[in-house]
């Protein structure tokens, strides 16, 4: 259940930032207590949906730190609904400021557009179809773009000097300056490598060069993905394909935030059964619904459900977590035959961990002690023992042998 990254939602005013977060976060199952820290105004826990390993080995499971329904298994994760955007956000316009300070913390950012066209460059309401939300991608791209970019100008005269001077790194030089924003060395070597530009040549670097790298860089350390919001709305589906178009090299997905709060609402009062990211629901008490409302949840069905594969929610978060963030699912047992805690629970946590990770590097994530004090770890699946540098995979079910007792 690791939460050391967050997902940001961004969005300017009125475009369903705030209907999407509501909806994300509104998983109100009994599990309330998360062993979260205090999460500040903004934050919110959303969950991402996976399947779960009960059903592999046809156990009852009975999770702490997720949730588990009819096998699929519900992680949390940190969202930061980020600051209301508007033109001249960089130079501290509006709530500028806020709106970057909470944008350091995000690892990977969903923009959620108005699809239909019908909000202005403030947000403000026009007429159906008359605004063009490709503006709204060029937008936001500049104002994260110019932002790294003030930072980085202000010191390039430095950088480049201790280059030509020193044979300085700008890796190391760069990480210095920007390690704040959250980004990372491995973001930094990659930026270099894909904007096809010299490193130990940064000092020759023209405005142009720089700008481009600065852009490459933003695409790989706050990447974004598109929320085409609004989607059953009448000008939104071919605005949806000219966004595809304007931005081949983004993932732009389709989605009704309201339809999946509508959704929620009744699976939370009982009335249907939903499970954030089907395509479909069951209507458990349809006396409690009207004609109108049985109409509304049939148009949902055909025309967002059934049509985009979902509300589109839950696929976007899934995506911004497994697909941008590439995390994998790690289950720890303290029993490999029982799959249990110490306290006989089956399968009680799951963490979300990235890629690559070693089974001494997890043992950290559980806690330090663990990791000070590994000795091997146990694949509940082959019984075998493994090493500390052994990589896991998705799915993983391990025990953690170590000085202090195991986990």
């Amino acid at each position: 259940m690791s939460m050391g990254f967050s997902v940001g939602i961004v969005g300017k005013p009125s475009c369903g930032k705030t209907s999407f977060t509501n909806a994300a976060c509104m998983t109100d199952f009994k599990v309330g207590s998360y062993p979260f820290t205090t999460i500040e105004a903004n934050v919110g826990v959303a969950h991402v949906r996976t399947e779960c390993v009960c059903k592999e080995f046809n156990v009852d499971d009975n999770p702490q730190n997720s949730i588990c329904i009819d096998g699929i298994r519900l992680i949390p994760v940190k969202l930061i609904d980020v600051a209301g955007l508007v033109p001249g956000a960089h130079k501290g316009r509006g709530m500028g400021n806020k709106f970057l300070d909470d944008l350091r913390q995000a690892d990977v950012l969903i923009h959620i557009v108005d699809a239909s066209g019908a909000l202005d460059a403030e947000g403000q309401e026009v007429s159906e179809g008359t605004y063009d939300p490709v503006d709204d991608v060029r937008f936001l791209e500049k104002e994260i773009t110019e932002w790294i970019l003030g930072i980085v100008q202000k010191d390039w005269r430095r950088i480049s000097g201790r280059i030509r001077s020193e044979g300085a790194k700008l890796d190391e030089m760069l990480l210095e300056k920007l390690s704040g924003l959250n980004v990372k060395k491995a973001h930094i070597l990659k930026a270099i490598r894909e904007s096809g530009l010299k490193a130990e040549n940064a000092d020759k670097w023209n405005d142009d060069e720089i700008r481009r790298f600065i852009r490459t860089l933003q695409q790989i350390a706050k990447p974004i993905i598109i929320a085409a919001n609004k989607i059953d709305k009448p000008d939104a589906q071919s605005n949806y394909i000219r966004l595809k178009e304007a931005f081949p090299d983004y993932l732009i997905m389709p989605v009704s935030a309201l339809a999946e709060r509508v959704l929620r609402e009744l699976d939370k009062k009982g009335i249907i059964k939903y499970i954030p990211g089907d395509t479909d629901f069951d209507i458990i008490q349809p006396e409690k619904l009207n004609d109108k409302e049985i109409a509304q949840l049939e148009k949902i069905k055909g025309e967002i459900l059934q049509k985009y594969n979902g509300t589109g929610v839950q696929n976007i978060l899934n995506s911004a977590v497994f697909d941008f963030l590439h995390m994998i699912t790690v289950y720890p047992v303290f029993d490999v035959n029982t799959l249990s805690d110490s306290n006989g629970n089956v399968l009680p946590d799951v963490y979300l961990v990235p890629e690559g990770i070693t089974a001494k590097e997890f043992a950290g994530v559980i806690h330090t002690d663990l990791m000070e004090s590994f000795i091997h770890a146990i694949d509940a699946r082959t019984k075998m023992r493994i090493s500390d540098k052994h990589v896991l995979e998705d799915r993983a079910i391990i025990k953690i042998v170590s000085a202090k007792g195991a986990k």
